[in-house]
């Protein structure tokens, strides 16, 4: 399918809470993108059975198995490049037929992701048409942000921990229960996860810039408000 000569692809790089999911959705929203979040296509892999023990993939001649790689998500270790790789290209290139521009919300995460999907990207949409925003955090923030934060049961939209949304009990957006990401979002669950930000994924603004793409550096611990009209303006 030829795409539209608005096509484009916005990719959100940043440790965890820094934001990545507020601002993809608003993002998505204001340049009508297809919202496509890493951590939610896993998510729903493994919520929807598919991480059975019978079940395996198979990626150049390796078999990967989904029962193992929610193991390594749940203890908040990455998950295998192949296999994250292998759901996030097939996921894209289905939504390429489909004419979709893209805001990829925590994709790719690894030099091995990277290398593979940022050509897949630029061979689609063209390398002008991809911008990289990259938010930036303390880890002291990202901890804090985390172990306080809130997901609605129903439609999985995560709810920043502010003194107006702290007694919350649903969702403002679907009326759904709100919950907490039991193991996910433990202390010791996020220090790993910052761990695995700053070993495996921060590298890829190397990659991004030998590509040749537009890297937007970002204040990522202002008000959501504040992070989106900075955004916006260097977009």
């Amino acid at each position: 399918m030829k795409l539209s000569k608005n096509a484009r692809v916005i990719i959100i790089l940043g440790p965890p809470g820094s934001g990545k999911g507020t601002q993809g959705e608003l993002l998505a929203e204001k340049f009508s993108l297809y919202y496509f979040e890493t951590s939610k296509i896993l998510e729903e892999t493994f919520i929807k059975g598919n991480g059975g023990k019978s079940k395996i993939i198979k990626i150049d001649g390796k078999n990967y198995y989904p029962q193992k790689e929610k193991q390594l998500w749940e203890k908040g270790i990455l998950c295998s490049p192949p296999f994250v790789t292998y759901l996030v290209i097939e996921k894209i290139r289905e939504l390429y037929k489909e004419g979709k521009s893209l805001l990829l919300s925590g994709s790719p995460r690894t030099l091995y992701e990277g290398e593979n999907l940022i050509p897949f990207l630029k061979k689609l949409y063209g390398k002008k048409n991809i911008d990289v925003v990259l938010l930036t955090q303390s880890a002291e923030t990202s901890i804090f942000r985390n172990t306080h934060r809130r997901i609605c049961e129903l439609m999985r939209h995560p709810i920043l921990y502010m003194k107006e949304t702290a007694k919350l009990q649903k969702c403002p957006i679907d009326g759904s229960k709100l919950l907490k990401r039991k193991g996910l979002d433990d202390p010791e669950t996020i220090r790993v996860r910052l761990r695995e930000y700053k070993e495996r994924t921060f590298p890829l603004v190397k990659l991004f810039k030998k590509e040749g793409l537009k890297i937007r550096t970002i204040n990522g611990e202002k008000p959501p408000a504040d992070v989106f009209k900075d955004i916006l303006r260097v977009l």
